[in-house]
């Protein structure tokens, strides 16, 4: 029994009371991590929908789809990809053999590893993904930390027709889902790398100088590049403005005309900006940021509405030494969740309603709609007047003895 005595609860035996208390775990149970969320059943169909349209636009390249893990050892995953990948990723120890894994933040390394360890193709090889990577921190401040990565690579041809076909690829992608206002900005590291090469530095300093070129902090890198020599130092100030339209190339050819490779760079930049006569095309010579693997053309597509590239791209010849080969290799990748941001809005779902009733006429019916394509939801006992987020426009009905669909 329960008694109060001076404002105190206590209780006299055999009675117990349970008192149900919101622990601080109790009460966090659906609460989720920061910059992880859930896809609620509209968002969910519209980034599957998006799934298989990008995934079939690759195929009708010929892009073959893989399915590379989301854990593998951790050297396989970082191995060649620069410390920005490696503080992205998340690490574990594996139970079973003391090893250090990765849950994946890229899945190019893995890709590159299907092609020159398991394919292992001699002819150029076009190979497709979609799946979730993750990343122990956002890549802006309303970003996922759990992109769905769709990517498409081609392995195995040197030529600037291999960066083309990723591009007009990435291009059809984004098209085809009606984003808007698309526009490219392409770059190329060969040309920092040119400048570098020879320039006697520690690695912090070389990490430094990227970041101050992405930034275009003049200051910073004009402090960084003190000691360069004058060919280097100008020629990575010189960078910082070297961004806008197509005349930025003849600009550039008078500026870093000592620069050996940089004339070749500029002219396979022009020829590929020729190339995309239906888009907005800017450059950007010293844009740097992303991955550490990318050693040649690189290129970012911007949508309205987007203040970071939707998807990134470009040439990465050196991905696969690790893994024994050593291939030419070009492509892309965009998160198929920002990419439903922006995409045409989702058409409402066509829905039939069908009565829940025990009538083999009106199986063979529903079963015939569904074989169809159509959405045929059943209507369970004591629910037939509820209005649900189907949003029914027809409704399976008997008339004169026979069923038929009918337009609510």
């Amino acid at each position: 029994m329960l008694h109060l005595f001076f404002g105190q609860v206590y209780l006299s035996p055999p009675s117990r009371i349970h008192l149900l208390t919101a622990t601080p775990s109790l009460m966090s149970a659906w609460v989720l991590p920061d910059h992880i969320a859930d896809a609620l059943p509209s968002e969910a169909r519209h980034i599957e929908k998006l799934r298989r349209g990008l995934l079939d636009t690759a195929r009708s390249y010929g892009y073959e789809l893989v399915m590379p893990p989301l854990l593998e050892h951790l050297e396989s995953l970082l191995t060649g990809s620069g410390e920005a990948l490696d503080l992205q990723t998340f690490k574990l120890v594996d139970q079973l053999s003391g090893r250090t894994l990765g849950l994946r933040a890229d899945t190019t390394q893995q890709v590159a590893r299907i092609d020159a360890h398991l394919l292992n193709r001699s002819s150029v090889t076009r190979l497709c993904y979609c799946g979730s990577v993750l990343h122990t921190r956002p890549d802006s401040p309303h970003a996922t930390r759990e992109p769905l990565q769709f990517g498409a690579e081609i392995y195995g041809y040197e030529g600037v027709e291999a960066d083309l076909e990723a591009l007009h690829l990435a291009l059809d992608c984004l098209k085809s889902v009606q984003v808007p206002e698309i526009s490219v900005d392409l770059a190329d590291v060969r040309i920092v790398r040119s400048l570098l090469a020879g320039v006697i530095v520690d690695e912090q300093v070389l990490r430094a100088v990227h970041r101050a070129l992405a930034a275009k902090d003049a200051s910073e890198l004009q402090q960084l590049t003190r000691h360069f020599p004058p060919v280097a130092r100008e020629g990575l100030r010189a960078l910082l403005s070297l961004y806008g339209d197509v005349e930025v190339l003849s600009e550039a050819e008078k500026v870093l005309s000592a620069v050996p490779g940089a004339r070749h760079v500029l002219t396979e930049l022009r020829a590929v900006s020729e190339k995309l006569t239906d888009v907005q095309v800017t450059f950007d010579l010293a844009d740097l940021r992303g991955y550490t693997y990318y050693s040649g053309m690189r290129f970012g597509i911007y949508a309205q509405g987007i203040s970071d590239a939707l998807v990134r791209g470009g040439r990465y010849d050196e991905v696969g030494a690790v893994f024994g080969r050593n291939r030419p290799a070009a492509g892309f990748s965009l998160d198929v969740k920002q990419l439903a941001v922006v995409a045409a809005p989702l058409v409402p779902e066509r829905v039939i309603r069908a009565p829940c009733i025990d009538d083999a006429e009106l199986q063979v019916l529903v079963a015939a709609l569904r074989s169809q394509g159509e959405v045929v939801v059943t209507c369970l006992p004591g629910q037939e007047a509820v209005t649900d987020e189907f949003g029914c426009d027809r409704e399976l009905v008997r008339v004169a003895g026979q069923w038929m669909v009918r337009v609510l």
